[in-house]
Order: structure tokens, then C-alpha cells, then sequence
């Protein structure tokens, strides 16, 4: 071979000798595709409530490789916090970061602990991208990578649980936990297409009551997210109707319009952050009839008394942190059967789940994450 071509020939493979063998490439939710070593050694959980879905698939290793993560689990969902520190005593000390959109992000503090991946939520890009935080992670080492189980959950959870399985390690898990979560949807909606003429209830959803203002009304939500599980259980999402983002407020003379048959209210435990304390505390080991006398009172707020699902006992609470993890399976169940009680009377959403800690999670299943209003109760 003449040799300035061979000279040629090996400074081109340079770049792909300099490379580890086992570097990696992905592509993101946000169709960025980055390298890296995987699994990963080292991770920052950039949305702490990512280990819904990270416990799904590494299980007992769940938090090997996890060196810090966002403050958001202890703050918007303590109930499962409290879990996982039971479980995991240690993570108690894992350091814990603030929310990249709002500024309280420490990329120094971050560098600091050496991570190989950043993961964040998608709509944590646009703050990340604009304030040179993906730039500056890069030249530290670390890759930022975005998920999503939120904002479009039906393009991207099924996307979004490959990409974390392919960074903790568990490709296969991953696949599993997909299959999964098909089937567990399918045993509604496949039921639901077999009725002709199907009758859908008129549906609000109201995201999280009683957090943040105290008589406030109408967060709701739009085609994607609650709007789409409301869809997907035999109802029709009346703020799509209104918007066709994911999350939009309506004027209370658009709910009395409306006039829905159907009134859910999503809620947690927000102790450490609301402002009034009027939220519906549903989740792991709620008391249901705190929650059911928190949620009556919801309904006495002006404009609500009159509707037809108040009027007729219709009013039901969610767990709202199943917004963001790829458990919508399980609401969708209990949608189908406040819906179409007749149609699903077989269906057991709460064993459904209970099922599911069994399969995949390494912590055990605690009752209260639905409530219901008593019938002619107001």
C-alpha cells in the first residue's frame, strides 16, 4: 500500500482509537444525541421523581450508581421519599440539587461530584440550553440527557424508559416494564373499543386544588398527560376542548358551561410547600378520610356546588405524581371503572398495582392513591 495513503487511512480511525470500546451513543427526547460510557458509573437524577421509573428497572441496585439527584422528591412527594429511605437508608445523605428552570441548580456543586450523565426532565432544555449549562456540563465530562414521562408522555415514556435503561444498565428490564405497561392499558382500551356507540362522560380534571391559592380555579389539562389517561379510559377531557397544551387554566364560567359529568381532582402530600394546606393528600398510605373530607370541602367553592358531577356524587381524587411516571396504567383503570363501573366491574385497579410493586419495585405497596366522595355527599 503506498504509504501516505496508509498514513492517511490511520489518522482517520485516530478519533475512533481515542474512544473507550464500550462508549455508547444515544439519542434523547429532545433528539440530541450523546456518547457515553454505559452503563453509567456515576449519575445525577437531575428530577429526583425519576426513581419511579429507575426503581422499575434496577430494583434492590436501584440507587448503585446514583450520586445526588433534585430536592423534589422530599418536598412534592415525601410519602414515596419516605419509602425509598426506608428502604435505602443511605440516600438520606445523597446531596440533593435545586430545579434547573428556576436558577437554584449548583452546576459547580454538580462538577463536584464527578457524574458521567446529567438527567433532566424536557422541560428542563430550554432554561439549560439558554443559561450554557449543557456546554458547561460537556467540558466538565458530564452528558446531559433528557427524559420525559410529562409534557407528551404518549411520544416520549416509552422512549424515555429505553433511555434510562440503557443508563443504569437494564435494557432488558426496560423492555419488560414496556410490555408491561402496553398490556395493563390494553385490558381497557381494547375492551372499550369492542362498545359500540360508546358513551363518554364529560371529565374535568383539576390539577392539584388547594396547593397553591386557596379558592383558586381552574388548572386543568389539556389533550396530553390526564388529559390523554381520561381519553384512553372511555372519557372525553374537557380542557381539551378549551387548549391543546399539556397543562391551561379555565375560567369558572367555563367549568359551569361545561357542566361534567365526572370531577377529578389530582393530589399529593404538599405539606412542606403549600401555602394552605387545602390539597387532597392521596398516595402511598393516605388516609382516605381525611383525603374524602378535603376533597368535599373542594367541591363548596363557589360554582362547584351546582355541577352535575357534585350534584350527583361523581367527584374523585388521583394521586397526582402519576403525571409523571410510566404508572398512567393504573389510573387509566380506575378512570374506566368511575366511567363505565358496569363494563369494568371485574377490573381491580389497587390489585393491578399491588401486582406491579411485586413485579418490579423494591418497595412494598401501601393503599391510597383514589378517593371518592361518598354519593350525595356535599
Amino acid at each position: 500500500m503506498n504509504f501516505r495513503y496508509l498514513i492517511r487511512a490511520l489518522v482517520a480511525l485516530v478519533p475512533f482509537l481515542a474512544q473507550p470500546l464500550w462508549a455508547a451513543s444515544l439519542t434523547d427526547v429532545a433528539g440530541r444525541t450523546v456518547t457515553l460510557d454505559l452503563p453509567a458509573k456515576r449519575v445525577l437524577v437531575g428530577e429526583a421523581r425519576q426513581i419511579h421509573t429507575i426503581a422499575a428497572l434496577a430494583g434492590a441496585h436501584t440507587f448503585d450508581t446514583i450520586v445526588g439527584w433534585r430536592d423534589d422528591f422530599l418536598t412534592k412527594d415525601p410519602d414515596s421519599y419516605d419509602a425509598y429511605v426506608e428502604r435505602f437508608p443511605k440516600i438520606a445523605d445523597l446531596p440533593r440539587f435545586g430545579y434547573v428552570p428556576n436558577g437554584s441548580f449548583s452546576l459547580e456543586a454538580a462538577i463536584a461530584l464527578k457524574p458521567d450523565v446529567l438527567t433532566l426532565n424536557i422541560e428542563a432544555q430550554t432554561a439549560a440550553h439558554e443559561s450554557g449549562l449543557e456546554e458547561k456540563a460537556a467540558a466538565a465530562g458530564i452528558q446531559v440527557v433528557y427524559v420525559d414521562f410529562r409534557v407528551d408522555p404518549d411520544k416520549n415514556t416509552e422512549k424515555s424508559i429505553e433511555i434510562l435503561g440503557k443508563i443504569f444498565g437494564y435494557d432488558d428490564k426496560a423492555k419488560e416494564l414496556i410490555a408491561y405497561r402496553r398490556a395493563q392499558i390494553a385490558r381497557v382500551t381494547d375492551r372499550l373499543a369492542s362498545v359500540k356507540d360508546l358513551k363518554r362522560p364529560l371529565v374535568y380534571m383539576e390539577r392539584a386544588p388547594g396547593n397553591d391559592f386557596e379558592n383558586g380555579c381552574c388548572r386543568t389539562f389539556g389533550p396530553a398527560n390526564f388529559g390523554e389517561m381520561v381519553e384512553k379510559a372511555g372519557g372525553h377531557n374537557i380542557g381539551s376542548d378549551v387548549f391543546k397544551t399539556t397543562f391551561g387554566t379555565m375560567s369558572i364560567e367555563q367549568l359551569i358551561t361545561a357542566n361534567p359529568d365526572q370531577i377529578i381532582a389530582t393530589g399529593s402530600n404538599w405539606a412542606a410547600e403549600s401555602k394552605t394546606n387545602r390539597f387532597v393528600h392521596v398516595g402511598r398510605g393516605a388516609d382516605p378520610i381525611k383525603a374524602r373530607a378535603k376533597l368535599q370541602t373542594l367541591m363548596q367553592r363557589t360554582g362547584f356546588e351546582g355541577l352535575k358531577a357534585v350534584q350527583e356524587g361523581n367527584v374523585h381524587a388521583v394521586w397526582h405524581q402519576f403525571y409523571g411516571a410510566p404508572y398512567e396504567f393504573v389510573p387509566i383503570q380506575q378512570f374506566a371503572k368511575w366511567f363505565h363501573p358496569k363494563l369494568f366491574a371485574d377490573l381491580d385497579p389497587e390489585q393491578t398495582f399491588r401486582e406491579f410493586h411485586e413485579k418490579f419495585l423494591p418497595i412494598a405497596y401501601k393503599p391510597g392513591y383514589f378517593v371518592s366522595l361518598d354519593k350525595g355527599a356535599q
